[in-house]
């Protein structure tokens, strides 16, 4: 492993852990910015980024743009901190995840919910949705 690799491997476990640390907070719409939840809580994409900015990216709060925002990564490649994407068909992915480890992702699902983490490999639902996974590049 190159050093790059290895400092690469360190931030996603960062993210992660950041991600973790919100399990238990409400869904919020529109909630999460860099500096953590806002209206009391996080949506997918600002869990992301608020996840990754303690990691050092950058990312917007809005899952179409996040899937274009670092480099793709296979399913079997998948490190802790990537970001893990669902549904939209053919268009932008509706649903983004933290990936943790071992199948298990951490999330803001939907409203009246909280975040959580879930096995989505496990998940008819999350794996039949899967749209493919991006490893964001710090600043």
């Amino acid at each position: 492993m190159s050093s790059r690799e290895g400092v690469q491997g360190l931030r996603g476990r960062i993210a992660a852990t950041a991600a973790l640390r919100q399990v238990g907070r409400p869904y919020v719409w529109g909630g999460g910015s860099i500096a953590g939840p806002t209206g009391g809580g996080f949506d997918c994409s600002g869990l992301a980024l608020h996840a990754w900015a303690r990691a050092g990216a950058r990312l917007t709060h809005y899952t179409g743009t996040q899937f274009r925002q670092g480099r793709r990564v296979a399913f079997s490649r998948l490190r802790p901190g990537d970001l893990v994407f669902f549904g939209g068909g053919g268009g932008d992915p509706t649903h983004v995840g933290v990936y943790v480890k071992g199948g298990v992702m951490v999330h803001a699902p939907k409203t009246g919910d909280v975040v959580r983490t879930i096995d989505f490999t496990a998940s008819p639902y999350y794996l039949s949705r899967y749209r493919g996974a991006v490893r964001p590049i710090p600043r």
